[in-house]
Parts: structure tokens; sequence; C-alpha cells
């Protein structure tokens, strides 16, 4: 089991910016690959930005791609996502989802967090 607990949600004018927080814990950090979800009211969850803690890899929905940036530290078990230059349209519940891999590859599972609520005024 992975159990994630993310913070950092808010309220924020549009042009503001916030940092997310996923401490992820049960497995070990370097092995988990960290999706950023949200889904706003009435869409479907959506992928925001991902990284992976074995590769150090990075990637990003075009719709954040330029304005966000996201990142782990090892020494916390934490995944950040920076969003600048926030949007009305950025305003969702935004979860951390994580996945094992094993030598390379993804395993089946996907643990997600509670959540973290983002909202942007404009």
């Amino acid at each position: 089991q992975v159990q994630l607990v993310e913070s950092g949600g808010g309220l924020v004018q549009a042009g503001g910016s916030l940092t997310l927080s996923c401490v992820a814990s049960g497995s070990p950090f370097s092995s988990l690959a960290i999706t950023w979800y949200r889904q706003a009211p009435g869409k479907e969850r959506e992928p925001v930005a991902g990284i992976s803690m074995a590769l150090l890899k990075t990637s990003y929905a075009d719709s954040v791609k330029g304005r966000s940036t996201i990142s782990g530290d090892t020494s916390k078990n934490t995944v950040y996502l920076r969003m600048n230059d926030l949007k009305p349209e950025d305003t969702a519940m935004y979860y951390c989802s994580a996945r094992r891999t094993q030598m390379g590859i993804l395993t089946p599972n996907t643990y997600w967090g509670q959540g973290t609520q983002v909202t942007v005024s404009s």
C-alpha cells in the first residue's frame, strides 16, 4: 500500500501562484511514479503533471506547460507541484496518485490521495 497526503490548496487570485505537496509513504520513494490529477465540477479527472522518481523524468499537460513545475524531494518523500500564473480554469480538486515501478516497469495498482482544493478567483 502507498499512502498519499496532499496539501497546499487554497483560494488564490488569477495570476497568483500555489505550491501543492504530496507526501508519500508505504513504499520506497525512489520506486514511485507520481502524477497530479485534477477534477473540476462536472468534468472528468485529467492528468496535470507527472514525475518518475526512478528516472527523474517529468511530463506536463499542455494546459499547464510553461507555468507549472513538478519536483520531488527524496529526503522528505514529497512531490511538489508549483503552479504560476493561475487562471480561473485551473479551479479544481487536485489529487496526487502513485504507481510503483519494478525494474523500470509500472505496476498496475494506482494509489490516490484525498485531494486538495484549488480555487482561482478572477
